[in-house]
């Protein structure tokens, strides 16, 4: 047989605006995926938006870059100003941002599950949005169909009370304004204590009672999904939750993995560069640590077919998120695959939750929650990173405060990483990889290539945004 193109544009459920190209063909007897190409469809321009800014104004602004992971960007963004100006928050101004960090963290997992990649799975009911629905190989029966549906309906509710409990602390969420260099604005009170360990009680019966033996159901039915979507195996993660106020010990520490093997290894942020070779960006800035990196896009440009760059680590393609998170944790060991990513995601809702109950507790009312905070006022740039992680993955921003404003900014999101398309050296991104070999039964309604990319859950709103001709605020 010929070999059959095949575009998934846009991808949907997911965050953001993806394009998937697939080339299919037989290879001993097995019709499969024999290339790839992913491609982030929008411009981000948040680093330029920053630019000249107030160094304060960063958490708030970087906030807008997703309204999935939002406070993600905001710790990122304060850990930054924080490490820039020498200052470090008081306990339960660490312990705050942890909680509505690890608020979003569970909202996220559970609306992955539910949400985006249970579908590619099971029957839905027979009503938009569920209908039209790819053609799949249904292997559900009519007992656990049932329970996965009626799961999913209290799946809804739940994500809301994680957001809920957030916003005790945050004021609100998505885009909590309470994240600030130097700590937090909100001091704990005891009736919002109480609150919020009421609604995470809540939330922890649901992610013990539903999600993973839901988690664990589906893949016993759709066990083969331990042996598609590999890739490469490299695992990377900054580390998130900080545990005491210097931020050198993590609830996850930082670390990687090469080849989905051995021992965990360490972590030098030095030794990042991202590669613009297929990425519609000027080649001046190709191969730089993010600390010096820019932002400045060429479109068109010949090679290129994506505004994600393409992060690499002694130039090696590595994929993050909570597999990478829990794999370097040492809690989770069994493999690197789509549905290895599905459980290790389950698993880890139910360690921060617990280590939720934990922080809620140790609050005391009305403690300090704020260290003065004053911006680098000197002419001559001061550069810092804020590292963590994100839901999907690790995140960092890199900053310059000149004279108290901003005089650089770069970010490179979980998505850049995992969804990066080719580098100078004609690696695939960690996706691409992923998806190659893919055993494909209908060309024309390849649920397998979804199941694969929704396993990573792309968020391009973090990765590609759109900014206005003319315009300093997109």
């Amino acid at each position: 047989m010929p070999v059959i193109v095949a575009s998934i544009d846009p991808v949907t459920r997911i965050e953001g605006h993806l394009k998937v190209q697939v080339a299919v063909d037989t290879v001993g007897g097995i019709q499969q995926v024999v290339d790839v190409k992913t491609q982030g469809t929008l411009f981000r321009g948040f680093e330029k938006i920053l630019e000249t800014r107030d160094a304060r104004d960063a958490p708030i602004i970087t906030s807008r870059i997703c309204g999935v992971c939002p406070t993600s960007h905001a710790t990122a963004a304060v850990l930054a100003l924080d490490k820039a100006a020498s200052v470090t928050p008081p306990d339960a101004g660490r312990v705050l941002r942890n909680l509505v960090h690890g608020a979003c963290f569970l909202e996220s997992h559970i609306l992955h599950f539910y949400l985006l990649s249970l579908p590619d799975y099971i029957q839905g009911p027979g009503m938009p949005p569920w209908t039209p629905g790819p053609e799949m190989d249904r292997r559900v029966d009519k007992a656990s169909q049932d329970l996965f549906l009626s799961h999913y309906l209290e799946a809804i509710n739940i994500r809301r009370r994680c957001h809920e409990i957030g916003a005790l602390f945050g004021g609100k969420l998505p885009h909590t304004p309470a994240l600030i260099a130097g700590g937090f604005t909100a001091v704990p009170a005891a009736d919002r204590i109480s609150s919020f360990q009421t609604g995470l009680s809540e939330i922890l019966s649901f992610i013990n009672n539903r999600y993973l033996p839901d988690a664990e159901r589906l893949a016993s039915l759709y066990n083969d999904y331990f042996f598609i979507g590999r890739g490469y195996g490299n695992l990377l993660a900054y580390g998130a939750f900080e545990l005491d106020n210097a931020g050198t010990t993590k609830l996850f520490g930082a670390g990687r993995v090469v080849g989905g093997a051995g021992a965990v290894q360490a972590l030098d942020t030095n030794a990042i560069t991202e590669n613009v070779t297929h990425s519609w960006y000027s080649n001046s800035f190709n191969d730089l640590n993010p600390a010096n990196g820019d932002t400045i896009g060429q479109y068109p440009k010949d090679g290129a077919y994506s505004w994600l760059k393409a992060p690499r680590y002694t130039s090696a393609p590595y994929e993050c998120g909570p597999l990478a998170r829990m794999w370097v944790k040492g809690l989770y060991s069994n493999g690197v695959s789509a549905m290895d990513r599905i459980r290790a995601r389950a698993y880890e809702a139910q360690l921060i939750g617990n280590a939720m109950q934990g922080w809620i507790a140790s609050l005391t009312p009305g403690a300090s929650v704020y260290t003065p905070w004053t911006a680098p006022g000197g002419a001559s740039p001061v550069s810092a990173a804020g590292l963590t992680d994100a839901p999907r993955g690790a995140l960092g921003h890199w900053i310059n405060v000149t004279s108290g404003h901003i005089s650089r900014y770069q970010v490179i999101t979980p998505t850049c990483w995992n969804i990066s398309p080719r580098d100078g050296s004609g690696q695939l991104g960690p996706l691409e990889q992923a998806l190659m070999g893919t055993p494909v039964a209908n060309a024309n309604s390849p649920v397998e290539v979804l199941r694969v990319i929704h396993s990573i859950d792309p968020c391009l709103d973090c990765a590609t945004h759109v900014i206005q001709a003319g315009s300093r605020h997109g």
